[in-house]
């Protein structure tokens, strides 16, 4: 016999759940089970995660979501897209009722807004109240309604169910079985405790009845559950899995079209800005270099269908700059000549050489990131702006999940536990533990000896290290991104739930910035930089008392007496020098133009230091040393940094010249080497691109 379950929670269900959606997903595809429903209660920031892990197992997910109401219990499930559009809208408005971590559903919220789900109850126990929400529920779902039985071992089974048994036969319901999963193995039942612990601000011994009195919540044998449920209700489980095959990957995002004007298309638009800007940045026209490169870039956008994207983020920096707003892009933008006719970015191709495969690549066919600071203390008109611009129900932005780090899990495992506040802090801070057990229990040893008692017990350092273990990494709640945007051309609560930031008039959705990159949904990153509120007020000062006004286009480039200043590391007010080490380097750098800061930034950090490349660049700057570069290609790849690579897209361009990369594998690898200590996959590009230069004659 098979068996779907219905009624699960995730540990995005914060400090309820104590499995992630990854880990419940491949246990219920290792026990054989049909369908896995993901239910986090009022939210749908689990499913993208669960959604993965299912397409890599090939188990059947089921999205939906748990509800409570008064003393009842209800589970949504989606069968459908128009059943998902009314479930994650349901969410926003409970959600957008209550301040940020809370909801508030109303029964009349029921009676028209889900015609296409289906619902399980999971009734309170008063009959009273009980027959008065069978009549509703009846009434509003038809043929869409089951009673749920959970039957979790508590003592109450045979009585509840009878009970249950006769409230189905009354409003003529069926019933169906269902766990009530809180975790995908029973041995996490202590970190359930725990996180109910910290939910409740009580120590475990606390809880009382607020802990669950068994750890059956977990995900449990077919074999062991034909024990607990009649057939007919596992039966059923399958029967409602096969009403409900709607699947993440039938969403589809659309841009905004408000950028558009009405008589042209998208790429008009787009080709009509590029024309302008062309002609506003090369007023004696561009070089056959920069037109070729321009059209190569448009086709690009074109086949991709991103034109919508640039004439946004376009839309929202000619909005700053008509308040004379200071905006400027930044990171991979800078590749792109499209971005600087656009005047999204101020770097000219002329000055850098561009790599456009960084920013976007038609292998990788996800939306490409374009990142805008703007002043920090006017950047909440531009985001007022957009809220304006395309309405709450379109725009909001993206979560950051606040997860737990080694300091914040002791200090929370630590008060769970009941251990004393001043020891919990005391090991906090102190993390040379983290993987060393023994280290641990000599702490633990140590402060029961200074409290003059007879040691600590192994029984509660064993669970206290387990916990922390378990805990890493668990979500404890949604914070918003630090400026990711999501714009639609429809309503975005039809496509993820929206609800309030802790901050006043923001909104956000539930979902990370990987789970929107897994959909390929649109952000747009409006962030905020303290030092172009500061070059403002520079401007503003200049023009008072000089009757000059600049602008970041318009600042006179290389001036001497600047140069002066920074080679004595005298930086302050002049450029934005981030660390004393930075300062310190400065005379022996002894920079005079502006590529010379741009090289002293990128070489004082950990990679070149280790590499050995920042004695070997100040050899050769002192003409100590002889310039010398592998191959005439790779030599004007290197020639500005005087054959040391220091820059991510000197990497991809040594990838593609020597080891025959193509610029999509070349980018690959350049992530690789970004995340290489989150994901350690850089291996995966060694012998490729060591059997490439080998092939093309390099040592």
């Amino acid at each position: 016999m098979s068996y779907a379950e219905l009624h699960c929670l995730s540990n995005f269900t914060f400090l309820r759940g104590a499995s992630r959606p990854q880990e419940l997903v491949q246990t219920a595809f290792s026990l054989g089970y049909t369908a896995l429903a993901i239910t986090d209660e009022c939210s749908l920031a689990g499913v993208v995660k669960a959604h993965v892990a299912a397409q890599n197992c090939g188990l059947d997910i089921i999205i939906g979501s748990e509800f409570q109401i008064d003393s009842h219990k209800l589970v949504i499930l989606v069968t459908n897209r128009e059943s998902y559009s009314e479930l994650s809208s349901l969410i926003t408005l409970a959600r957008r009722r209550s301040k940020k971590g809370n909801y508030h559903l109303k029964w009349s919220d029921l009676s028209d807004s889900l015609p296409n789900s289906l619902l399980l109850w999971l009734p309170s126990d008063n009959l009273e109240s009980d027959n008065v929400i069978g009549e509703k529920l009846s009434a509003w779902f038809p043929n869409r309604l089951w009673l749920a039985i959970e039957h979790t071992l508590d003592g109450q089974e045979s009585i509840q169910y009878y009970y249950y048994r006769n409230l189905a036969a009354l409003w003529e319901m069926p019933m169906v079985a269902c766990g009530d999963v809180h975790m995908h193995i029973k041995e996490r039942q202590s970190l359930q405790d725990t996180l109910t612990a910290i939910r409740h601000n009580c120590s475990v011994m606390d809880l009382g009845k607020l802990r669950f009195s068994n750890a059956e919540r977990y995900l449990r044998g077919v074999s062991y559950l034909k024990k607990l449920y009649p057939p007919a209700l596992l039966a059923e489980t399958v029967h409602i899995a096969k009403r409900c095959h709607f699947s993440l990957e039938e969403l589809r995002y659309e841009y905004p079209s408000e950028v558009v004007p009405d008589h042209l298309t998208a790429t008009e638009q787009l080709q009509f800005l590029v024309d302008d800007g062309i002609q506003r940045r090369w007023p004696n026209g561009p070089s056959k270099k920069v037109i070729a490169q321009i059209n190569y870039e448009l086709k690009v956008i074109e086949e991709l269908n991103y034109e919508s994207y640039f004439l946004t983020v376009h839309d929202i920096v000619a909005f700053a700059r008509s308040r004379n707003i200071l905006c400027q892009g930044r990171g991979s933008a800078a590749n792109s000549v499209v971005c600087y006719c656009l005047f999204i970015t101020e770097v000219s191709p002329d000055q850098i050489s561009l790599l456009f495969e960084r920013f976007i690549s038609k292998e990788r066919n996800e939306p490409p990131d374009i990142d805008v600071d703007f002043e920090h203390e006017r950047r909440e008109e531009v985001i007022q702006y957009i809220y304006k611009r395309y309405g709450r129900e379109r725009a909001a932005i993206a979560a950051t999940v606040i997860t737990y780090k080694p300091r914040s899990a002791v200090r929370d495992v630590g008060k769970a536990l009941g251990l004393d506040p001043q020891f919990i802090e005391q090991i906090s801070q102190s993390l040379s533990w983290w993987d060393r057990r023994a280290d641990l229990e000599k702490q633990f040893n140590d402060h029961e000896a200074n409290c003059s008692n007879n040691g600590s017990s192994k029984l509660l350092i064993d669970q206290f290290y387990k916990i922390l273990q378990e805990i890493m990494g668990f979500p404890r709640h949604l914070s918003q991104h630090v400026g990711g945007f999501i714009i639609t051309e429809g309503r975005l609560d039809e496509l993820v739930p929206i609800e309030n930031a802790a901050m006043e008039d923001r909104t956000v959705i539930c979902w990370d910035k990987d789970d929107i990159d897994t959909l390929g949904i649109l952000k747009v990153d409006v962030l905020s930089l303290g030092m172009l509120s500061c070059i403002r007020k520079a401007f503003d000062l200049v023009a008072q008392h000089h009757g000059t006004r600049y602008t970041l286009a318009t600042l006179p480039q290389e001036d001497p007496k600047v140069y002066d200043m920074l080679c004595g590391a005298d930086s302050i007010g002049v450029f934005q020098v981030e660390s004393r080490a930075q300062m310190n380097f400065l005379p022996r750098m002894k920079p005079r133009t502006f590529y010379d800061l741009v090289i002293e930034v990128a070489i004082v950090r950990p990679g070149p230091i280790q590499g050995d490349m920042v004695h070997t660049y100040i050899r050769r700057r002192n003409k100590q040393e002889e310039v010398s570069f592998p191959s005439d290609a790779l030599g004007a790849v290197l020639g500005k940094t005087l054959g040391v690579p220091l820059f991510q897209e000197q990497a991809m361009q040594i990838a593609i010249i020597g080891a025959g990369f193509t610029p999509e594998e070349a980018d690959r690898l350049r992530r690789a080497l970004a995340t290489f200590k989150k994901h350690g996959n850089i291996s995966d590009f060694k012998n490729r691109f060591l059997r490439g230069m080998a092939k093309n004659g390099y040592e």
